[in-house]
């Protein structure tokens, strides 16, 4: 099956695509990655451009960037993103593959969404556990760094670290280990999927406040600026 893998840069999404090149039954043709217009970075991971691209070519695996407005509203996402994948499917993808692991209602939009299309869902972790996610992807030796955390559950000292499991033995028990919950995100820069190391230097810690989901007021996360070599 020819496939196309929405892409965030970050550890799931590398597992995910692992699986998939082991499997001799997908094809997967392209990773498919959503940028903000205004500051060309990768939505909540903060990743920029320039370093989503050299990771992609470290892949091997042509990719495709959405540009996102700010302040996108869901009804614009979904013509953007719709269009996108009609054009996908009219070049003969069949299905789109995610990294989700347990969010339920993630899983249900998605199979939503790709069904008003014709798409298949493909979900390569769903169900396996948070820990078994963790140690396969260190026990293949992928090497990843926190780019973002929600500054509510996790201080400033936990973004620029190393995906580990120090990392992990550190985290607050509220806090899931693959952060599936939007707890920190990553970006992964080497393991058994590239053909060389993404090379970067670490640069200061930002902190951004975004409105709150909930409509209470603003939310406080912490990024780290990764600066490419």
């Amino acid at each position: 099956m020819k496939c196309i893998m929405s892409w965030s840069g970050g550890k799931d999404s590398a597992l995910a695509l692992y699986r998939c090149l082991s499997d001799n039954s997908l094809n997967v043709a392209g990773l498919v990655t959503t940028i903000n217009q205004t500051t060309q970075r990768i939505s909540m991971h903060g990743v920029s451009l320039k370093l989503l691209k050299t990771q992609a070519e470290s892949i091997g695996i042509p990719l495709h960037v959405i540009t996102l407005p700010d302040n996108c509203s869901m009804d614009d996402y979904e013509r953007i993103m719709g269009d996108f994948m009609v054009s996908m499917k009219e070049s003969g993808v069949e299905g789109v593959v995610f990294g989700d692991i347990f969010l339920e209602d993630i899983k249900r939009y998605r199979e939503k969404q790709l069904a008003k299309i014709g798409l298949k869902p493909i979900f390569p972790l769903w169900g396996t556990k948070s820990i078994d996610i963790a140690k396969e992807f260190l026990a293949n030796q992928f090497k990843s760094i926190i780019t973002c955390v929600d500054g509510e559950l996790l201080d400033s000292s936990f973004v620029g670290k190393h995906y580990s499991s120090m990392f992990i033995t550190n985290l607050p028990d509220n806090v899931d280990i693959c952060g599936e919950n939007g707890e920190f995100h990553s970006f992964v820069f080497d393991g058994p999927i590239f053909t060389k190391p993404v090379e970067f230097d670490l640069g200061e810690k930002i902190n951004v406040e975004y409105p709150s989901s909930k409509g209470d007021g603003v939310k406080p996360f912490w990024f780290i600026e990764l600066a490419s070599k």
